[in-house]
This record gives structure tokens, C-alpha cells and sequence, in this order.
């Protein structure tokens, strides 16, 4: 079956860096796009970065351009989220996304891990 298994997240100061990867398993990961989403207490999920796995084109929210990285590694079927100069308003829960449009729809999600940014 689908997995999606989230690492690396933890407490880190501000101005810190941490690696958070998501292993994928049970659907063909180079159709996909994956995303980074987060979610804030008493805020919504939102999109955080995403790269299409089989063109590597890459987008991100304003919030986290030039500090954030997505990357993916399809040998191992793995996606990464590089996050340096973290501020406390990083602080959410991350989830890992796998989506894809065609020819049907298909959406999967992790289940997130905790990135904690406080002094």
C-alpha cells in the first residue's frame, strides 16, 4: 500500500537548520509531484514547496523562498525539505504530499512530523 514516512523533524533554534525527508513507497514516484505542506496551530494547512519528480521544476511559498530547499532523490524514492534560517513562525507540524492529476486523481499524505523553532 501507499506510505509516506516523514523524518527529521525536532527543536531547533532560531536561525537554525534542519532536513526533514519523506520515504515513499507503494505507488510509481516519478509520476508524482511532491509536496511539503504545514500546518500551524489554529491555522490552515499550507503548500510549502513542491518539485515535480520527473521534470525536478521546483516552486515555493514567498514565506520560505531563499531559505527553504526541496529536492528529491528517485533512486531511493525520497523526498527532502532543507530548511535553513528557521524562524519561531516555522514552527508547525510538516507534511509530506504526493499528488497526481492523470490520469486519475491520487493524493497521499504522510503523517507529519513536529519542527519546533524556539530559543
Amino acid at each position: 500500500q501507499v506510505q509516506l514516512v516523514e523524518s527529521g523533524g525536532g527543536l531547533v533554534q532560531p536561525g537554525g537548520s534542519l532536513r526533514l525527508s519523506c520515504a515513499a513507497s507503494g505507488f510509481t514516484f516519478s509520476t508524482y509531484a511532491m509536496n511539503w505542506y504545514r500546518q500551524a496551530p489554529g491555522k490552515e494547512r499550507e503548500l510549502v514547496a513542491s518539485i515535480s519528480v520527473l521534470l525536478g521544476i521546483t516552486n515555493y511559498a514567498d514565506s520560505v523562498k531563499g531559505r527553504f530547499t526541496i529536492s528529491s532523490d528517485n533512486a531511493k524514492n525520497t523526498v527532502y525539505l532543507q530548511m535553513n534560517s528557521l524562524t519561531p513562525e516555522d514552527t508547525a507540524v510538516y507534511y509530506c504530499n504526493a499528488l497526481r492529476r492523470w490520469p486519475t486523481l491520487s493524493n497521499h499524505w504522510g503523517q507529519g512530523t513536529q519542527v519546533t523553532v524556539s530559543s
